[in-house]
């Protein structure tokens, strides 16, 4: 995963182009859609409703050939926008008529349609492009990853830059149409439901569907020879999952890890509600990256998650992210803790599933693992900052803040909230501010300086008086390690590449 701060000043210049006279009332789209933390990802100016992606990818050469189609609709008068994109573009046209472009910044594809476009204005975009990817960088990184046998597109806060134009932020969810012809005994892997295959003069094309909005980051792409095994869930939810053929002595690990898809939504629907998607399932590719993501629908593995054999754990914590982060993905990358506290918390409730330490041990733990002056307490999982965005205190603190309201409130409150976040905010957007007014609302609590103390203080809580209560620190046993934990720490580098 990527970590840094990209200085807005930079952006600046490419607001400065003249407006035609006859457009004086219209202005440019920003470059960046004003999240602090990534001040140039996604763009202002419209919102985005649909991807339709066709594609064409040689694995040999690493060649990519796209045509992308966004539906739009304008939120200003636009005389200009941006989309977030890499690869070499040959010809750009807006509702039919062809547009001028260029590139300014790392990034930034800069459009200028044929006539400014009024707010309110559906707009049909279409962008013809090709390119090698793998050549690519912006900001001193790639997120596309070349394997023995093609190529992945999977990262976490961006990958989609490097194999199609975006609107590149979570705020701004789509659904998408990923079309993607490779040559034949290659297959191509994708988000949601694979529609239909045909073939024809040595490439096969692979048809994928995703038809609830997905954020940009959490799209996925994979090329190469796979094995890929089919089930359902015991709700009838088909599961998909893709292993590459020369993984090698991670093979049965990764298998017997993945294979348990079905049964593990099974498991947290009962924790979460309903699986919202229409599909599940999984891929390990390989790929020499350390980290895991919740690629929505379909989750990436690193097959380094099981170098030291299965790992349920981690599976675990990337489907918990289908319900927190995929389905109610976070309004901006300050809110972070809304995925990983409650992804790693799931971790929590599935130690105590396997009777491996319950998730008060584990919050006991953690408590009595980090002294005071440990900098695992000035890491504020609330709003930890984009070089802390993946730390570790993210999750392990993070998860804290999640066992700690869950005390305050009680039980039956608290597993209500758990369960109906999700469906109070399906397939939208959520800051860590509306997620305390929910848990306020269904607990009938005021919270606010219990979620200040545990998610914005930089410093350890206060050990609670009470054992039975809360966080109980001061117990002898809260610093013995609970049988769960190696399985749990051996997950931190899910989101660390």
């Amino acid at each position: 995963m990527h970590r840094r701060l990209i200085a807005p000043g930079a952006l600046a210049a490419s607001l400065l182009l003249a407006i035609p006279a006859s457009a004086a009332s219209y202005s440019p789209g920003a470059p960046g859609i004003g999240d602090p933390y990534y001040p140039a990802y996604g763009n202002g100016g419209y919102d985005v409703s649909h991807y339709d992606l066709r594609l064409k990818y040689q694995p040999r050469t690493d060649e990519l050939e796209g045509t992308a189609t966004l539906l739009a609709t304008t939120k200003q008068d636009l005389s200009r926008f941006d989309l977030d994109f890499l690869l070499e573009v040959s010809e750009v046209r807006v509702n039919g008529a062809k547009a001028s472009f260029t590139t300014s910044g790392q990034h930034e594809l800069e459009i200028t349609p044929a006539t400014p476009l009024p707010k309110g204005t559906p707009i049909t975009v279409v962008v013809r492009y090709s390119g090698v990817p793998s050549t690519k960088s912006a900001y001193g990184f790639s997120t596309w990853h070349r394997t023995p046998d093609g190529a992945v597109a999977a990262d976490e806060p961006e990958a989609a830059w490097w194999w199609y134009p975006s609107n590149d932020h979570p705020s701004d969810k789509a659904t998408y149409d990923v079309s993607v012809a490779v040559p034949d005994s290659t297959q191509a892997i994708s988000n949601g439901v694979l529609q239909s295959t045909s073939s024809k003069l040595g490439w096969t094309r692979y048809n994928w569907r995703s038809d609830k909005p997905q954020a940009t980051y959490l799209t996925t792409l994979a090329v190469g020879r796979f094995d890929i095994t089919t089930g359902k869930t015991s709700d009838g939810i088909p599961v998909i999952n893709a292993y590459s053929k020369d993984l090698g002595a991670n093979d049965g690990a990764a298998r017997a890890s993945v294979e348990r898809t079905g049964e593990l939504v099974d498991w947290l629907s009962g924790y979460f509600g309903p699986y919202p998607f229409n599909s599940v399932g999984g891929y390990v590719p390989n790929t020499t990256t350390g980290y895991a993501l919740e690629t929505q629908t379909r989750v990436y593995y690193s097959p380094k998650q099981f170098a030291n054999g299965s790992n349920t754990s981690v599976v675990v914590h990337e489907l918990a992210h289908q319900w927190y982060g995929d389905d109610v993905s976070l309004a901006g990358w300050k809110d972070i803790w809304i995925n990983e506290g409650f992804a790693r918390y799931a971790q929590w409730l599935w130690s105590e599933h396997e009777g491996e330490g319950t998730a008060q041990e584990l919050a006991d733990y953690v408590y009595a693992s980090h002294p005071a002056d440990d900098a695992f307490w000035t890491v504020k999982p609330g709003d930890p900052g984009p070089d802390n965005q993946f730390d570790i205190a993210v999750y392990d603190r993070g998860a804290l803040a999640v066992q700690a309201p869950r005390n305050e409130i009680g039980d039956d409150a608290f597993f209500a909230v758990l369960k109906g976040w999700p469906k109070d905010h399906a397939y939208g957007n959520a800051s860590v501010g509306d997620f305390q007014k929910y848990a306020e609302k269904v607990s009938g609590k005021s919270l606010a300086a219990f979620f200040d103390t545990w998610l914005f203080q930089p410093s350890k809580p206060a050990a609670p008086a009470a054992k039975g209560a809360s966080i109980a620190s001061r117990s002898a046993a809260a610093t013995v390690q609970p049988r769960s934990w190696k399985k749990i720490a051996a997950t931190n580098s899910a989101h660390q590449g």
